[in-house]
């Protein structure tokens, strides 16, 4: 049985940082890990479908070459080509994340672990016993009760990312973040595109504000969506699948993407048995992601917290760094940037209107244009920047719509996280011509002060 500081199970965002932060600061470690090192993001999430969001919108600025006076053509999806980009940019960052594991003396073991006491870990008929035990065994795709997946007519995005053709016609059942990129992918490699989501608004949990400009921007480019109505139910035939709605509506296309969030990697892994609190299948932390049982941690989206690489990342290197005996401050979860990467993006941080009035802020709003930004003038993008601040007081969110505005996003969350208000941001320069102007001219605006804005 072979012994070390730090047991972590799973190799996903979180699994990963936290044994690269450990070793770091010179635990001993072995990550286990049942598919490949780096787990859902950078094989079947982030990195995949970010890279066909590029290609995408390649395809979209040959068939818009025009406008800007350059003499170019659309003419069709090489989607073999496309998959060869995307694996290799897949691949160059996979082998450079073996390189740093074994750059740091982390023992790294492929297989289905198990956990077989608080401090033990079984795989491949081996032990491997640590004085702490990280639990980071990710997500995966859900679907709905009674609707079957079949890999061919009916995906998940798993499906969706090795795809060998581009589908004519697709139906996306959920409007959010993967929905909405999956929506605009397809759309952008010519496919015909409906989305259903049961709630008011596509990607719901963000500001309406920001929900309501991505719907208008959709439609301008073709996306349809129906908002509001359950799925009932589909079926599949020879050549399509038929999707049934609540209210009795039908849409029929070459594929259903599932797309209805993603689920805890929990079961049969030995959690239950050593006494780990859950819920829903989530492992339950405290704010340093520690368990009810002593020695035992989790992080990522095995833990109910937002589900994004980033914060597994975070939650990775918290636990490194209080296992180290650092006392790190514990995660602020609204200070954590968001992003849909769809075309346009929707980005943000900190708290809607609504949340902000929900915990009693006199709030006041500034949402400035980007049509009055000279950058976006020249990239031929819609969207804003809102803000939401305490009257007199801090900033509590932003939130963007706009090509790119994920790039300003960096900004915004040090604006959030140091409780910056209006007057501390408007008084600092920004490069012109650029996007991030815009963060400037909102906070300028803001202070009663606009310059490229009416106030």
């Amino acid at each position: 049985m072979a012994e070390f500081d730090l047991v972590v199970l799973g190799g996903g965002s979180g699994g990963y940082a936290c044994a690269l932060r450990s070793a770091q600061l010179g635990l001993s470690v072995v990550l286990i890990e049942a598919d490949k090192l780096g787990g859902t993001c950078l094989h079947r999430g982030c990195i995949p479908t970010k890279a066909l969001l590029h290609a995408g919108e390649i395809a979209d600025n040959s068939r818009e070459a025009g406008k800007f006076g350059v003499n170019a053509q659309f003419l069709s999806m090489d989607i073999p080509a496309v998959n060869a980009y995307k694996d290799g940019v897949v691949g160059r960052l996979y082998k450079g994340l073996q390189g740093l594991v074994k750059s740091r003396n982390i023992t790294f073991v492929q297989g289905h672990g198990r956990l077989v006491s608080p401090n033990t870990v079984e795989v491949n008929g081996e032990k491997y016993t640590g004085k702490n035990v990280v639990l980071a065994t990710g997500s995966y795709a859900r679907s709905l009760p009674g609707l079957e997946i079949d890999g061919k007519r009916i995906i998940t995005s798993d499906h969706a990312l090795t795809l060998d053709y581009a589908p004519a016609s697709v139906i996306v059942l959920g409007g959010g973040v993967i929905g909405c990129e999956f929506a605009s992918v397809w759309k952008s490699f010519g496919a015909e595109v409906r989305i259903i989501e049961a709630l008011p608004h596509l990607v719901a949990l963000e500001d309406e504000s920001s929900s309501k400009q991505l719907e208008r921007a959709f439609r301008k480019r073709g996306i349809s969506f129906e908002l509001g109505i359950k799925f009932q139910s589909a079926k599949v035939s020879d050549d399509k699948v038929t999707v049934t709605l609540e209210d009795g509506k039908e849409f029929s296309a070459d594929l259903l993407l599932v797309a209805v969030g993603r689920g805890p990697v929990s079961a049969n892994i030995g959690y239950e048995e050593q006494g780990i609190t859950m819920e829903r299948g989530y492992v339950i932390v405290d704010n340093k992601c520690r368990t009810n049982v002593p020695g035992i941690w989790a992080v990522g989206d095995l833990i109910p917290t937002l589900q994004l690489a980033h914060v597994g990342f975070g939650e990775g290197i918290l636990v490194a760094e209080e296992i180290a005996g650092l006392n790190p401050q514990p995660i602020n979860y609204a200070g954590v940037p968001r992003v849909t990467y769809s075309d346009p993006e929707v980005a943000s941080v900190g708290l809607t209107t609504a949340q902000a009035k929900e915990k009693g802020h006199d709030v006041v709003e500034l949402t400035y244009d980007l049509a009055g930004n000279g950058k976006a003038q020249i990239l031929g993008t819609a969207g804003s920047v809102k803000l939401v601040a305490e009257k007199g007081g801090q900033i509590l969110g932003v939130h963007m719509v706009g090509a790119r505005v994920g790039e300003l996003l960096a900004e915004g969350q040090l604006i959030f996280n140091w409780e910056a208000n209006a007057n501390d941001v408007a008084s600092l320069i920004h490069a012109h011509p650029t996007l991030s102007e815009a963060m400037g001219e909102a906070h300028m605006a803001l202070a009663g002060k606009p310059l490229h804005a009416h106030g």
